[in-house]
C-alpha cells in the first residue's frame, strides 16, 4: 500500500476534482493555524539536526508558518476567494477574450515544492464580462493551494463559467514542477502543459483560433 501511494505521487495522479479538505479545515483560525504550524516546522527543523539558536534560523519556523497560512496556501481558505464582479456586455463583443501570460505560482501536493508557470485563460461572453483583473485573481486564488496541474485547470475553468454563467471557457497552463526539475529525473528544461475546454472550445476551430492568439507577439 505504502508503495502503492509513493508510485501515485511521484506520477503525479490525483483523486478528485476538488481539494481533498476534511470537514474540520476550518474549525481553527488562520492565528491557531500558524502556532501548531510553527511548532511543527521547528520540531522538523530540530530532527534534522538542525541549530535553532543560530540567528538565521531561530526566526525560520514562524516565517515559514505564517508563508504557509497567509501566502502559498491562502487559497485553501474560501474567505480570500475573489469578489468577481461582473458586468453586462453592453458593447456586444461577441468574439473571443484572451488573458494570456497570467504568471502562476503554486505548490505540487505530493511533494510540497513550487509550481512556476503561466495560464491562458479565454471565454465568449454570453451577454456577461467580468473585469480582466478578476481572471489573474482567480488563477491566483485557485494556484495558493496544494495542487495537482490538471485540478488547478478545471478549477479555474469551474469557476469562470459559474461566475460569467457561460460553458465557454477555457484555460491553458503551461509550468515547471520542482519536484520534476530539482529532484527524481531532475530534467530542469522541462515543462508540463494541460488543457480544459468548455463549451464552444470544445470544438475544433475555436481551439484553434485560441491557440493562435497565444502565438501572437504581445512583447510591447
Amino acid at each position: 500500500m505504502k508503495k502503492q501511494f509513493e508510485e501515485m505521487g511521484n506520477d503525479h495522479v490525483y483523486t478528485s476534482e476538488d481539494t481533498p479538505l476534511r470537514k474540520d479545515a476550518f474549525i481553527l483560525k488562520d492565528d491557531e493555524k500558524i502556532e501548531k504550524i510553527k511548532a511543527n516546522v521547528k520540531e522538523i527543523m530540530i530532527t534534522l539536526g538542525l541549530d535553532l539558536n543560530d540567528d538565521s534560523l531561530k526566526g525560520t519556523p514562524d516565517r515559514v508558518s505564517k508563508m504557509f497560512v497567509n501566502e502559498i496556501f491562502g487559497g485553501l481558505n474560501p474567505d480570500k476567494k475573489p469578489k468577481a464582479s461582473t458586468f453586462d456586455n453592453k458593447y456586444k463583443y461577441g468574439e473571443m477574450l484572451v488573458e494570456k501570460n497570467i504568471t502562476l505560482y503554486s505548490t505540487c501536493e505530493h511533494h510540497l515544492l513550487p509550481i512556476v508557470g503561466r495560464a491562458h485563460v479565454a471565454y465568449i461572453s454570453n451577454g456577461t464580462v467580468v473585469g480582466l483583473s478578476k481572471m489573474n485573481r482567480i488563477v491566483d486564488y485557485y494556484a495558493k493551494r496544494p495542487q495537482v496541474q490538471e485540478r488547478l485547470n478545471i478549477q479555474i475553468v469551474k469557476e469562470l463559467q459559474k461566475v460569467l454563467g457561460t460553458e465557454d471557457v477555457a484555460c491553458i497552463i503551461d509550468a515547471k514542477h520542482l519536484c520534476v526539475n530539482s529532484r527524481g529525473i531532475r530534467d530542469i528544461e522541462s515543462s508540463t502543459v494541460t488543457a480544459e475546454y468548455g463549451g464552444k472550445f470544445k470544438a475544433k476551430a475555436t481551439r484553434r483560433e485560441f491557440l493562435n492568439y497565444l502565438n501572437l507577439d504581445t512583447n510591447f
